[in-house]
């Protein structure tokens, strides 16, 4: 469980509020789509989950330990648990599926081991039955480069996968891939969430994506949650509300 209490995060750079007393309780087995349009505080509030983002202000819990008091070591623990994917992939390209996908147990490996590349048989084939789930195993020797965009996010995914998370994030994961295969890897995360019953939070422009396959929307204006609830419940008028009565 994750807890978000009175969260602000300002940035005095350009004077804004990126969240603003935020205050969520999060809990495995939701699959929640965060609404809003561009600067509405989306990627804040993911990056404040993961703790790339301090707030200001405010607190956020980890299973009820609150992650301003952990020390380096302690987050390390935490974000292993959490499994990231992003709207560029954050991929290396020159190097083959399988060796992206393992990266995914560096935060259970020592340094040196990661360091000089050894993997266990035992990873190896942690690492091929990823790849067989998100349907990769034919491409697990191919560069990166020469996949397709959809084939590069299932790399992502399988990637998180690998880390055995409790929580899944997603920054906008399907914003620079068209409708058929943005609702194809939908399909994919929301049939792992399943599986796995993680705790699954999607950063996302598309309404009809979030009304489609969320079990909890919220949506952000300007920093602030202007709604939490179910996907049918996100009418007109909070939609114009979130978007300004912009069709995005």
């Amino acid at each position: 469980m994750i807890e978000m209490k009175d969260v602000t995060v300002y940035f005095p750079q350009s004077k804004r509020h990126a969240l603003h007393n935020v205050n969520l309780t999060l809990v495995e087995g939701e699959f929640i789509c965060i609404l809003g349009k561009s600067g509405a505080g989306k990627s804040t509030l993911i990056r404040c989950l993961n703790g790339l983002q301090k707030p200001t202000s405010g607190e956020i819990y980890w299973n009820h330990q609150p992650l301003s008091s952990k020390n380096k070591e302690q987050m390390r623990k935490v974000r292993r648990e959490i499994g990231m994917i992003f709207q560029h992939f954050n991929l290396i390209p020159r190097l083959t599926v399988m060796q992206n996908v393992v990266t995914g147990m560096f935060g259970y490996r020592s340094s040196f081991k990661n360091l000089i590349g050894w993997f266990s048989e035992e990873e190896i084939l942690q690492a091929q039955q990823v790849l067989s789930v998100v349907g990769l195993s034919e491409y697990k020797n191919q560069r990166i480069e020469s996949l397709s965009g959809g084939q590069k996010q299932r790399v992502g995914i399988a990637r998180a996968l690998l880390q055995k998370p409790r929580v899944f994030l997603g920054d906008e994961p399907v914003a620079s891939l068209d409708p058929g295969t943005a609702t194809h890897i939908f399909s994919l995360v929301q049939e792992l969430h399943q599986s796995h019953s993680h705790l699954t939070i999607m950063n996302l422009h598309d309404v009809d994506l979030a009304k489609r396959f969320a079990t909890r929307i919220l949506a952000l204006r300007q920093g602030e949650l202007i709604f939490d609830g179910k996907p049918e419940d996100f009418n007109q008028e909070i939609y114009d509300l979130t978007y300004d009565g912009v069709y995005h």
